[in-house]
C-alpha cells in the first residue's frame, strides 16, 4: 500500500515538473492576435503590406530566405510566440506574393511568405511597430513586398514629411582629400542629390542645403557663419522633421575604416534617428559598424529638430575611398539613409 503511494506521488511530481516549462512559455509566448494584409500605392510605386498584430512585443526574430530548396520562399521566426487562432495559409495578392503560412516550430512562430521570384532577388522590408493605444492597434510585424523594382527609389513610411538633406563642405572648402584625389564635398552632394531622389519619390518635401559647388553662406565667412547658413535652412523651413548632415571620415592612417553616426542629445529622439540611420546603412553598405557617438557638432547642437550626422566611410582608405567614389555603393548608402529615415519614424511614432 505505501509502495503504491510513493509510486504514484512521484509519478504525479514527474508529471507536474515535466509540464511547468509548458505552462510557463503558454503564460510568457506571444500570440497572433490579427492579420491583415492590402497593396499600397505611393508616389509611382505600389507594395503589398502585411501587417500580424501580436498581444505581447516583438523583440527577437530573424529573416531569411530559404536557400535552395525553397527560394521563393521568406521566413521570419519570432522566438516565444504561437499562431493564435488565425488560419494557418492565407492567400495574398498574387502581383507581389503567392501565400503567408503560420508554423509553429518548438517555441518560434514560423511565418512563412511564397514568393512569386527567389526571396534574395525580391524587394522586401521586415520591421516591428508598437502597439497604438489611440489607433486600437496592437503591436505589430510587418512584411513590405515590392514589385520588381519598387523598393529600389521609393521607400514606404516617408509620405509628407520634410526633411532637410545637408551635402558637407562646398565651394571654397573641399573637405577631406581621398585616394586618387576625390574630394569630400563631390562624394557628399552626389550622395545627398541620390538621397533626395528617393526621398521626393517617396513623398518628402526635401530641402537642400546646397545643390551644386558652392559655400553655403558665401566664400568669405567664418566658419560660424557657414554653419548657421546650413542650419537656418532648418529653423526657417516649416514643419521640419528631421536635419541630416552627410560627410565622410577622414584619418592620418589609411587603415581607418567603417561607418558611423554623431548626434547631440538634445532630446531622446537623436540619439533615436542616429541609430537608425547608422543600422540601415550598415545593412546597405556592408562596411564596418563603428556606432553612434554624441559629439558637439554645430549642425546637430544647434538644430532645434532632431539632427545626426552621418558618416559614410573613410575617404583616406585604399578601399573605401574608391568605394565612395563608385555609384553603386553611393545608391546603395543612400538607400540606406532613406530606409533609416522611415525606420526612425516608425520607432518614433511622430
Amino acid at each position: 500500500m505505501r509502495k503504491t503511494y510513493w509510486t504514484r506521488f512521484l509519478g504525479l511530481l514527474a508529471l507536474c515538473l515535466w509540464l511547468i516549462p509548458s505552462i510557463a512559455f503558454a503564460a510568457s509566448a506571444r500570440r497572433v492576435v490579427s492579420f491583415q494584409s492590402q497593396v499600397v500605392t505611393e508616389g509611382r510605386s505600389s507594395f503589398l503590406r502585411i501587417e500580424i498584430g501580436m498581444n505581447g512585443p516583438i523583440k527577437d526574430y530573424t529573416v531569411k530566405g530559404d536557400g535552395i530548396l525553397h527560394p521563393n520562399r521568406l521566413t521570419v521566426e519570432i522566438d516565444k510566440a504561437e499562431k493564435g487562432d488565425v488560419r494557418a495559409e492565407i492567400p495574398l495578392d498574387r502581383q507581389f506574393a503567392k501565400t503567408l503560412r503560420f508554423q509553429e516550430s518548438g517555441k518560434k512562430l514560423r511565418v512563412a511568405v511564397s514568393m512569386q521570384v527567389p526571396a534574395s532577388e525580391q524587394n522586401y522590408r521586415v520591421y516591428t511597430l508598437e502597439k497604438d493605444r489611440h489607433a486600437g492597434k496592437p503591436n505589430r510585424l510587418i512584411i513590405e513586398i515590392y514589385g520588381e523594382g519598387g523598393r529600389r527609389g521609393h521607400v514606404a513610411g516617408l509620405k509628407g514629411r520634410t526633411i532637410v538633406i545637408d551635402p558637407g563642405h562646398g565651394g571654397t572648402d573641399s573637405g577631406a582629400v581621398g585616394v586618387g584625389g576625390i574630394r569630400e564635398k563631390d562624394i557628399t552632394l552626389e550622395v545627398s542629390e541620390k538621397v533626395r531622389d528617393i526621398l521626393e519619390n517617396s513623398g518628402v518635401h526635401v530641402v537642400m542645403t546646397r545643390e551644386d559647388d558652392r559655400d553655403v553662406y558665401g566664400p568669405t565667412a567664418t566658419d560660424y557663419q557657414e554653419l548657421q547658413a546650413r542650419v537656418d535652412y532648418g529653423a526657417f523651413t516649416p514643419n521640419v522633421d528631421v536635419f541630416v548632415s552627410i560627410h565622410c571620415n577622414a584619418f592620418t592612417s589609411s587603415s581607418s575604416n567603417g561607418t558611423a553616426t554623431y548626434y547631440y542629445p538634445k532630446t531622446w529622439l537623436d540619439a533615436l534617428l542616429a541609430q537608425n540611420l547608422q543600422d540601415a546603412m550598415v545593412e546597405h553598405g556592408d562596411r564596418r559598424d563603428r556606432g553612434i557617438h554624441e559629439a558637439r557638432f554645430y549642425v546637430c547642437r544647434h538644430s532645434s529638430m532632431p539632427a545626426a550626422l552621418v558618416e559614410l566611410a573613410f575617404i583616406t582608405n585604399d578601399v573605401e575611398g574608391y568605394l565612395l567614389a563608385d555609384e553603386d555603393f553611393q545608391n546603395e548608402m543612400a538607400q540606406g539613409i532613406a530606409e533609416g529615415l522611415a525606420n526612425y519614424f516608425a520607432a518614433s511614432g511622430t
